[in-house]
């Protein structure tokens, strides 16, 4: 079954799906960044939203 692009909030809360642009549009507006600065700390640290929060604060 196709996602359902109607979405505005990620399917797990936990976790940033950079495959999916609403929930990367979500992502960045939640944490005051831009796509380049969430798609490098996914790269460094994983999808865990708590590990790149803190990536962010720290960078």
């Amino acid at each position: 079954m196709p996602d359902d692009l109607t979405k505005k909030h990620p399917q797990d809360a936990n976790k940033i799906n950079l495959s999916q642009q609403y929930e990367i549009d979500y992502w960045t507006e939640a944490l005051h960044t831009t796509e380049s600065k969430l798609r490098a700390a996914v790269s460094k640290v994983g999808s865990s939203v708590s590990a790149v929060k803190e990536y962010l604060r720290k960078h």
